[in-house]
């Protein structure tokens, strides 16, 4: 079966067709490193995320850039106001960054490239457009001449009449159309700098995507995503820059998540009602924030609230139950165990072929993350049915389990694996020294490694198979 994207560009869903057999050339619009990021951010870092681990799935080589935009307005501001200089700002920033998304499962891009990094490519990507007349410079700046493209509005499906009332950058003696916009600006008195054949000054925010985008990937991607308020401006003066530059598509399917409302409000900062990922990871079980935002289709809006954080936690809080419980019980098979008839075994591999298949329909139709959950809890309900049995075979809770790590490779709401074994190694130890303790009648210290057990989050159950422990 073949992927199907929805591309802006078209406003259709298209067969996806890799360029080169084997690869994805892949550009994720990554955060301006002057605060820590907030929830709005954190849907395309996710989303975009299992996009990749899908194509990865399919036997793709996905080649994924992040960028950070480490030289903005934002971040001189910031380095003002603290004291700091811009590259500590970006330092301190790009850091927090790093550890949110690892917190959230999101697995670390092929590069993170940074505009400080290739300011010489992009100052020639620009002096490419003087030379072509797509760009003139004008008192200490450059602009991109958006007359000049025909087809400059294709990608937001807008004409240059209606753009003119959307542009960043307000009416501006040196430009000469309202609708051109800034791709190099000149440099104001204490601010960094970089020297060019214009001037000191530094980059504008559009042409530093499609410098490095073209530095690691190429005249033209795969596929191009971001949030949707990048549609315009920012990947249209994207698009309008490089097509001029190279004369090909920068993009063949453009991709964009839908925005975040917080309690049925639009999130903004005049409202100030955003929530940064560092307070929201302060109360709230990291794989439920990624459930929260995979469980609604990743073009649709959607809605913050303590309500569907609390469901995302009960629901991620059932999957991993599921896994705890059918590791469990292989893990407390005896050598010989009592063989079952094998009649439900038997049924049960054609059902489990079924929901692999169902998943792969629902993520290959324009990724579509809340039917996938669906299969993958269809998945726990055939894993708990069987759980119930007196008499299960190693094999068949093996193929359950097998699956649910499968389908959980895609949508990442499991703990990762490595983290956990240790965790539980460290949690086994401790079970070990308080039945030791308990046979010794130390009751004091069964009761100490009890409590600090429970101050961990872990729960201790009897069962048939004898003590079982897992986390809350």
């Amino acid at each position: 079966m073949t992927v199907h994207i929805y591309n802006t560009l078209s406003r259709e869903k298209e067969a996806f067709v890799p360029q080169e057999a084997g690869r994805v050339k892949m550009y994720v619009c990554g955060p301006t490193v002057y605060d820590y990021i907030h929830i709005g951010n954190a849907r395309p870092v996710i989303f975009f995320d299992v996009v990749r681990r899908y194509l990865e799935a399919t036997g793709l080589d996905v080649d994924y850039i992040v960028n950070f935009t480490d030289v903005d307005d934002k971040l001189i501001r910031k380095a003002e106001q603290t004291g700091m200089t811009v590259p500590e700002v970006a330092e301190k920033y790009i850091d927090a960054f790093n550890s949110d998304i690892e917190a959230l499962g999101v697995r670390p891009a092929t590069r993170n490239p940074r505009v400080t990094e290739h300011i010489d490519e992009i100052v020639g990507f620009i002096q490419g457009l003087v030379d072509k007349g797509f760009a003139y410079p004008s008192g200490g700046d450059v602009y991109f001449r958006t007359a000049r493209f025909d087809d400059y509005g294709k990608l937001s499906h807008q004409n240059l009449e209606e753009l003119q009332f959307g542009i960043r950058i307000g009416v501006d003696a040196r430009k000469q159309d309202a609708q051109d916009f800034v791709l190099w600006k000149g440099a104001k008195p204490g601010e960094i700098k970089w020297d060019s054949p214009w001037g000191e000054g530094r980059p504008g925010w559009h042409i530093e995507c499609s410098a490095m985008a073209r530095v690691y990937l190429g005249d033209t991607l795969d596929i191009h995503g971001g949030g949707h308020d990048l549609t315009f401006p920012h990947h249209e003066c994207e698009v309008a820059q490089s097509e001029a530059l190279t004369g090909r598509p920068l993009a063949n399917y453009w991709m964009h998540n839908g925005y975040i409302h917080i309690n049925n409000e639009k999130m903004s900062k005049s409202l100030g009602n955003g929530i940064t990922v560092q307070e929201l990871l302060k109360r709230v079980n990291p794989r439920a924030v990624r459930y929260f935002m995979l469980a609604t289709h990743y073009r649709s809006p959607l809605n913050f609230s303590a309500d569907t954080v609390a469901q995302a936690e009960n629901s991620v809080e059932r999957i991993r139950n599921c896994a705890d419980n059918l590791r469990h019980r292989l893990g407390a098979l005896p050598p010989e165990p009592l063989q079952p008839s094998g009649e439900a075994e038997a049924a049960l591999g054609p059902r489990l072929a079924a929901l692999r298949t169902r998943f792969h329909e629902r993520m290959r139709d324009d990724f579509a993350t809340p039917d996938a959950i669906t299969v993958l809890f269809e998945l726990v309900s055939e894993a708990n049915q069987y759980l119930q049995r007196d008499a299960v075979r190693g094999e068949a809770l093996q193929a359950l389990l097998e699956l649910l790590g499968e389908l959980d490779d895609v949508l990442g709401l499991l703990p990762v694996a490595e983290t956990a074994e240790l965790a539980d190694a460290h949690v086994e130890q401790l079970l070990e020294e308080r039945a030791a303790a308990r046979k010794a009648k130390n009751w004091a210290r069964a009761d100490e490694i009890r409590d600090l057990l429970t101050a961990q989050g872990i729960v201790l159950e009897d069962t048939p198979q004898g003590l079982r422990w897992r986390r809350k």
